[in-house]
């Protein structure tokens, strides 16, 4: 069973709370099992996604801005997803868009580089973030197998009835002081049991546990006797340590890099609990920042530098020591030294509300940022997700300074948004069309 909340919204396990709040309903087991851990102490990391909370008598959990995939001991899988979506004529097309968004946006990250957002099967079956993740696994551990699982000469020592390789004497002399018709060796045997079928078997084994997903419960049954000669790994990191991908081996490196993944934890923030239910979270400030840096930087002209949480400045200097460091989000830089700072909020604008629903606290850390490292002159510029209600940029500058100004852009996360561009620039901003290439699609 599979639930899906939006971040920011509310969980409970009662029907008038559900009914009369609009909170997603859960069973009272999987509600306990998440009070339990969000009031641990020992849960820090899960109470910046997770926190009890109570309305109008009635108990809920709410999420925050991780999103990802709870699990519970339940077995109730709880799909967390992005708050930018499309308004569509129900929650389930939606959800689908914000769906599709989180994994656009994910397959910019280095660590989820072999996902593929295009499958028609994904958006058709509103497929789960988690069996998402898992069928992409085994569709390369498919094609792996339909090409060849690569064996490898292993360092084996064992007892044979002839000399074959190098005679261990120590060994010998302790294994067979008495049946001396047997010979303690250590030779290369050519066999398929090597780390990579190891790890990816030891993948497969560990998913057969999450997957509710009637075709990925039926090809990891069928990919299974491809590795009945495979033994689970004793030690992932070793494994992980003795890898070997040579050139003959490149079929390899997309069900590696999964199977990595689902071994080591498919996210920075990893739920245990007291009862191992393992969850996969991600923080969406820390996405939604990657993915604009990976938007950037594919689209820079030549000589331009990207930088990613510059940290070269600091706030105040109090005895000789500098306190309070400025991290930007972005930093372009050109030979001339000329600059650009900008920043990521995953917050959704509305330009009807007051103030545009921009903060005052991120103004300010952006007038420091624009002291610090731009010397008081120059641009800046704070990006956010485009949404119903800030499609467009704001045309005009905000001035600190008649030197120092910042602008207010979208950054449309829909791939399939037809002659649209995904960083949207005011004409009257012109510094940031020295830094891209003049036939960006992408700018």
């Amino acid at each position: 069973m599979h639930t899906s909340v939006f971040e920011f919204g509310y969980l409970t396990s009662g029907q008038v709370a559900a009914s009369e709040l609009k909170a997603t309903l859960i069973s009272a087991d999987a509600f306990n099992y998440l009070k339990e851990v969000s009031l641990s102490a020992a849960e820090t990391e899960t109470r910046k996604c997770l926190s009890l909370s109570k309305r109008y008598g009635h108990e809920l959990i709410q999420v925050k801005n991780y999103v990802g995939v709870l699990f519970t001991p339940t077995g109730e899988h709880i799909e967390v997803l992005p708050k930018v979506g499309r308004k569509g004529d129900d929650d389930k097309q939606t959800q689908t868009s914000s769906r599709d968004s989180l994994l656009m946006m994910l397959q910019h990250l280095g660590m989820f580089r072999h996902l593929v957002t295009n499958q028609a099967s994904i958006s058709t079956k509103q497929m789960p973030l988690l069996e998402v993740f898992i069928s992409q696994f085994l569709a390369s551990v498919n094609l792996l197998v339909k090409r060849g699982l690569k064996s490898d000469y292993v360092r084996v020592e064992d007892n044979q009835s002839f000399l074959k390789g190098k005679l261990l004497v120590a060994k010998q002399f302790r294994h067979n002081l008495v049946n001396q018709h047997k010979f303690y060796v250590e030779f290369d045997d050519y066999q398929i049991n090597r780390p990579a079928n190891r790890l990816i078997k030891t993948a497969m084994v560990k998913l057969s546990k999450y997957t509710r997903l009637a075709v990925n419960q039926k090809l990891l049954r069928e990919l299974d006797f491809a590795f009945t000669d495979v033994p689970l790994s004793k030690s992932v990191k070793q494994d992980i340590n003795d890898l070997k991908l040579d050139r003959g081996m490149k079929d390899y490196h997309a069900p590696i890099d999964w199977a990595k993944l689902i071994l080591e934890g498919f996210s920075p923030l990893s739920m245990q609990g007291n009862h191992n239910a393992l969850s996969l979270l991600f923080p969406m400030e820390s996405v939604f920042e990657s993915f604009v840096a990976s938007i950037l930087r594919e689209q820079l002209v030549e000589g331009a530098v990207l930088t990613t949480q510059a940290r070269s400045k600091y706030l105040v200097n109090h005895n000789e020591q500098n306190q309070f460091q400025l991290k930007p989000d972005l930093l372009i830089s050109l030979p001339n030294e000329k600059q650009v700072v900008l920043d990521t909020k995953w917050k959704l604008l509305d330009k009807d509300s007051s103030n545009g629903g921009l903060s005052q606290s991120d103004f300010y850390q952006m007038f420091a940022y624009g002291h610090k490292y731009l010397g008081g002159s120059g641009d800046m510029v704070l990006i956010y997700p485009a949404c119903d209600t800030f499609k467009e940029p704001i045309e005009t500058s905000f001035d600190f300074n008649a030197e120092l100004k910042l602008w207010v852009v979208p950054m449309d996360l829909y791939p399939n948004t037809k002659n649209s561009k995904r960083l949207r620039l005011p004409a009257g901003f012109s510094s940031l069309y020295h830094f891209v290439k003049s036939d960006s699609d992408e700018v």
